[in-house]
């Protein structure tokens, strides 16, 4: 598969490009809003694989030309960018492909992180809202930290759950997902679901937070 990686030069973006670098085969582009910027990031996650043993290439280009012909388009921007990212790129978005929407809206005080969903009702709403028509939404990799994500010395025994209305964009990305080593993909359902699954995330952070020896807690279904 063409994976888009649409904000690919932030935490999260490069957090899955060096997971599905090292882990899969599929064919990689990190989109930016500038192509100067995106193929610097390219170089720099091919080197950081390339220092482990790992020949991978890695394309960078703007985000609308990154997204051209790709099978899955990770959004993986700020949460309140999603929208006008995906307005940004609609046209060059294909129509077989699957918007992934791994971005979860929240703000912090003094006693952690609290959910704080957009208007919409969640992130995943909030971008099927802006898709193009006939273009499937799965909210994933929502409850993934991009700091263990990025250190590839770290080992994960993790899930993601998945939402979305279309079975067969659920199994896609399901695949990319479960091709990462030690993580698994659960589905939970149609994305009217997705603040059940985003709000996992400030939980998540929280509990690391205060439970000592769980600075690396995260979801697995057993």
């Amino acid at each position: 598969m063409q994976i888009a990686l649409v904000g690919g030069t932030g935490d999260i973006g490069e957090g899955l490009t060096l997971r599905f670098g090292r882990d899969t085969d599929h064919e990689l582009v990190v989109g930016s809003r500038t192509a100067e910027k995106a193929a610097d990031a390219a170089a720099a996650y091919e080197e950081t694989l390339a220092d482990r043993g790992i020949d991978r290439s890695i394309e960078g280009a703007d985000n609308e030309t990154a997204v051209e012909g790709a099978d899955v388009v990770i959004l993986s921007v700020p949460p309140y960018h999603a929208e006008d990212t995906v307005d940004s790129v609609g046209d060059a978005v294909g129509d077989d492909a699957v918007l992934v929407s791994p971005a979860v809206g929240m703000q912090g005080d003094g006693d952690g992180l609290h959910y704080h969903p957009p208007s919409a009702g969640s992130v995943a709403a909030l971008v099927a809202d802006a898709a193009p028509e006939g273009v499937p939404v799965v909210a994933a990799f929502t409850n993934l930290s991009a700091d263990r994500l990025t250190d590839l010395d770290e080992e994960f025994d993790l899930d993601t759950p998945l939402v979305g209305d279309d079975d067969d964009a659920k199994a896609r990305v399901a695949d990319l997902a479960e091709g990462v080593e030690g993580l698994g993909a659960v589905d939970a359902g149609p994305l009217a679901n997705a603040a059940e699954v985003e709000s996992l995330t400030p939980l998540v952070i929280n509990v690391a937070r205060y439970t000592d020896d769980l600075e690396h807690v995260g979801v697995k279904f057993v």
